[in-house]
């Protein structure tokens, strides 16, 4: 019989970036950790289909699942915490629900009915949160909904959110972040901006169960008896959200505010287990006693903004701490880099990893960060676009390509070492010449790669158009630069290697996105190996 799944749905208030995805993930965590089959979803409010034509400026990075969906880079949080694969499913926007309810329009489902916010688009959103739950036989389901209360995007959730928790009594929740700002000229925590957030969200008929409070300053018991009593809640049901050190600090941290367990009891949920998360702190405790300090060079052009690369950053602090070392990241700027001052941007680094993305700014930089790195055998990782500089870069100055390059940046190109295949041409329909998703690479042995993976079968995924050109591999490989990495179906190429350096490795997928707590990805693993034994 399946499981009576119990519905966890976490708004926030007073400003974004407070951090619902930590909290969601946190949340996920622990009850994870006491037994509970936990599933999480991201509910956006834009009107976008899904964020893979948003520019990073506007959106952070574009988080890729295992069924090639684009989706929000909250969703990483989920899989690095909870180390569960995510899809299509945990990531639902505005943009998605009112195309499938105008589809359905369209095809006469809703027998000539005049189709409303309420009930067709509420119905669908509710549809979309119960789905993940009666697909999965999950005993929780936690929604993040995007945005902020009082957005006016976000009202057709907060509605459907209502209705379930009316529909649903005790089997539904609400948790409410929100701020609570310290006045430094006053010398005070201030509440009333959390007084106010939760009275929007009453407004629109919401009575949060749990307030959690993102604080610089731990807050004491009489803030917490104001808050509940303002706020229509327990004081118990007031958690404290303090800022962290690290992301991975905040599993602990709710665990001490008990979180879970308030959830538990609100839910009316027997606990039957005891919270288990010691393999949780045995990585904290690593990532938090380094034996040493590495510096690794970020190469991107999208370096000011933090989340723009944020699976990489993460997988870094992942392989940081498996070997046991602290990485420090010095994020350069693509377009900055040129033969004259590589030398002064490079030369104290112990690694560089350059990043992938799509357009051809920067792109002289990064070849320049591929030549520097191979020239002067520091360990490199090229990921994405930037295994197809290396292979560009490799081209031009050891080839003697003139003018080798992608088709992406040069379709007239006389050595077009990188481009779109016919073959993926004709596989590729559902997605126009997007490869997306998991696909298989078989693994040359005697290789950096079979080192690294210990495995000759993998799956990995990916998000890109363009492919090593098969056309030039014979030449590459008798040069010194062997595809070590290999798709045996469509034999395109996926991992690059250099016989005569000391860890140079390409790879056209997104190791990152694969990279957890609990199972450091093995290509930044090594990386990270090679860059501290430099």
């Amino acid at each position: 019989m399946a499981k009576k799944t119990k519905f966890i749905f976490v708004t926030g208030g007073v400003a974004s970036s407070l951090g619902k995805g930590i909290i969601s993930a946190s949340l996920a965590k622990l009850l994870q950790a006491r037994g509970f089959k936990v599933g999480i979803q991201k509910f956006d409010p834009y009107i976008n289909i899904d964020p893979g034509t948003l520019n990073p400026y506007e959106h952070g990075e574009c988080f890729v699942t295992e069924d090639g969906a684009e989706t929000d880079l909250d969703l990483g949080h989920y899989e690095r915490f909870l180390n569960e694969p995510t899809s299509q499913a945990n990531n639902v926007t505005t943009g998605r629900i009112y195309q499938t309810v105008i589809n359905k329009e369209r095809k006469g489902d809703y027998l000539g009915s005049t189709v409303q916010i309420i009930p067709h688009i509420t119905d669908e959103i509710k549809y979309r949160v119960r789905l993940l739950g009666k697909k999965n036989n999950f005993d929780f389901v936690i929604t993040e909904i995007g945005g902020t209360v009082g957005d006016i995007e976000s009202l057709p959730f907060i509605e459907a959110v209502r209705q379930m928790k009316w529909e649903l009594g005790s089997d539904s929740i609400v948790i409410h972040l929100t701020l609570v700002p310290y006045l430094a000229a006053a010398g005070e925590l201030k509440t009333k901006p959390t007084q106010h957030s939760v009275k929007m969200l009453l407004e629109h008929g919401v009575q949060p169960d749990i307030i959690v409070c993102r604080t610089e300053h731990h807050l004491n018991q009489h803030i917490r008896d104001k808050i509940a009593r303002f706020c229509n809640v327990q004081p118990s049901s007031v958690i404290e959200s303090i800022d962290a050190e690290s992301i991975y600090d905040v599993p602990v941290l709710m665990r001490q505010e008990k979180l879970d367990t308030e959830v538990l009891n609100i839910t009316k949920t027997p606990i039957e287990n005891e919270l288990n998360i010691d393999e949780w702190e045995k990585f904290l405790k690593r990532l938090k006693n380094p034996k040493a300090t590495i510096e690794v060079a970020l190469v991107g052009k999208y370096v000011e903004l933090q989340d723009a690369y944020k699976s990489i950053l993460e997988a870094m602090v992942h392989a940081g701490a498996e070997n046991q070392v602290k990485v420090k990241v010095q994020t350069i700027h693509s377009e900055s880099i040129n033969a004259s001052n590589a030398d002064e941007l490079l030369k104290n680094v112990n690694g560089i990893l350059v990043a992938p993305g799509f357009g051809d700014r920067g792109i002289q930089g990064k070849i320049e960060a591929v030549r520097y790195a191979r020239e002067n055998k520091i360990p490199f990782l090229g990921i994405c676009l930037g295994m197809q500089c290396a292979v560009i870069e490799f081209g031009r100055n050891v080839l003697d390509y003139k003018g080798a390059d992608s088709t992406e940046f040069n379709s007239k190109t006389d050595y077009p070492v990188i481009d779109i295949m016919e073959n993926q041409k004709k596989i590729s329909g559902m997605g126009g010449t997007m490869r997306l998703g998991s696909y298989p690479c078989e693994i040359k042995p005697n290789s950096h790669a079979a080192e690294t993976y210990q495995d000759k079968n993998i799956n990995e995924r990916h998000r890109h158009r363009f492919e090593f050109n098969d056309k030039y591999l014979k030449k590459y490989e008798e040069a010194g630069m062997i595809a070590t990495g290999t798709n045996p179906k469509d034999n395109l190429v996926e991992i690059m290697e250099l016989k005569d350096h000391p860890w140079f490795m390409g790879v056209q997928f997104h190791p990152e996105y694969k990279s957890t707590v609990a199972n450091p990805h093995p290509v930044f693993v090594s990386f990270i190996k090679a860059a501290y034994h430099k």
